[in-house]
């Protein structure tokens, strides 16, 4: 019933810049926050920024200065712009709906998306 797509992943070399997309559809009365994680070969999933339903955001300490978060409410459509990336941002990122009702009656809950590919040459 609800479905995030991500786009905007490829192949930049470092110091370049991309952007992602994430957009949620289905079934959607709420989302509280919407945001981002990665996962770098052999590596755990990380956090790398989120932002609420109000614009409150929060950002790992190694892209702060670099990745911008920002979100469509209207469109439940959340971004990252990634700029001066590094070889250490190639990962598979993924965008999560966090606390996603429904319906007035529902309890959230987080759905993650499928995970766009980011890959940064040196």
């Amino acid at each position: 019933q609800v479905q995030l797509v991500e786009s905007g992943g490829g192949l930049v070399q470092a110091g370049g810049s991309l952007r992602l997309s994430c957009a949620a559809s289905g079934s959607i009365f709420s989302i509280n926050a919407m945001g981002w994680y990665r996962k770098a070969p052999g590596k755990q999933r990380e956090l790398v920024a989120t932002i609420t339903t109000g614009g409150i955001t929060n950002y790992a300490d190694s892209v702060k200065g670099r990745f911008t978060i920002s979100r469509d409410n209207a469109k439940n459509t959340v971004y990252l712009q990634m700029n001066s990336l590094k070889p250490e941002d190639t990962a598979v990122y993924y965008c999560i709906a966090e606390g996603l009702r429904s319906s007035w009656f529902d309890y959230g809950m987080n759905y993650w998306g499928k995970g766009t590919l980011v890959t940064v040459s040196a």
